[in-house]
């Protein structure tokens, strides 16, 4: 099964970091798309944060016409919102969408953890734990950019291991939709974030369906709430923590933790 559109498109797009998306040989539509995806992904736009054409197109080095028509494109993932005279903007969620959001996308993750703990592909177990190490080293070293992009094949993989192709395309799209809630928090629960990965890492290879889908529920919502609790402690008007840098933003990001 391929990769997570976050993180297979994060491979692509971080060939491109330091140079313009005009000098990139892929389709410009999708070299946008994909590096606005991930930045909206990783946080690097809020909630509501205004998308402007003009702004993004000298940005990334490219015209007008591929811009738009990626906004278009995330608009119709749920990303981001058109309106007319205002133009494209980060999609905001309600507390009622993101509360059911989660519930859906913890009960799906749970049902993918038992499925994966059920059939245990060996490869892909070996696979897992690797990105699990590699995840927990970016983790420990603050490379955020990283181990947000870990983050998603973490996921993925787990995925592919539960070999439900419906379930992984239900999942995939939820992860992309509650990345807008889970962002903020990315930084917070770095390090928690992984050691719960690991925990349902070693229920899946035990074989323990039932605790791989209970750690993996609690997962989804053990992200939820800290990002509920970081809006909470934000000032009116202020910024979370982001996950990058201006300077940094190229595109390197895949999706955020949870």
């Amino acid at each position: 099964m391929s990769d997570a559109p976050g993180t297979e498109r994060a491979h692509a797009a971080s060939d491109s970091a330091g140079t313009s998306l005009g000098a990139q040989h892929s389709p410009l539509f999708a070299l946008v798309t994909d590096t606005l995806r991930q930045r909206i992904l990783a946080g690097e736009y809020n909630q509501g944060d205004r998308l402007v054409e003009n702004k993004l197109s000298t940005e990334l080095g490219v015209s007008r016409i591929p811009v738009r028509e990626a906004l278009r494109a995330l608009a119709a993932e749920g990303l981001v919102r058109i309106e007319p005279r205002r133009g494209a903007s980060v999609a905001t969620l309600s507390p009622n969408i993101a509360k059911e959001m989660v519930e859906v996308r913890a009960t799906l993750e749970g049902l993918n953890a038992k499925l994966a703990a059920q059939r245990r592909d060996p490869r892909l177990l070996s696979e897992l734990d690797d990105v699990l190490r590699q995840g927990t080293e970016a983790a420990a070293s603050g490379r955020t950019e990283r181990f947000v992009e870990l983050n998603s094949r973490f996921h993925e993989v787990l995925g592919n291991i539960a070999a439900n192709s419906v379930l992984q395309d239900m999942v995939r799209t939820l992860r992309e939709r509650t990345g807008l809630l889970f962002a903020p928090a990315n930084v917070p629960r770095a390090r928690q974030n992984w050691e719960e990965h690991a925990q349902i890492l070693q229920a899946v290879i035990a074989g323990d369906a039932d605790l791989a889908a209970l750690l993996a529920t609690r997962h989804v919502y053990s992200a939820a709430k800290a990002a509920e609790e970081l809006a909470e402690t934000t000032p009116s008007g202020g910024e979370a923590p982001r996950t990058g840098s201006p300077a940094k933003r190229g595109g390197r990001t895949a999706a955020s933790a949870g």
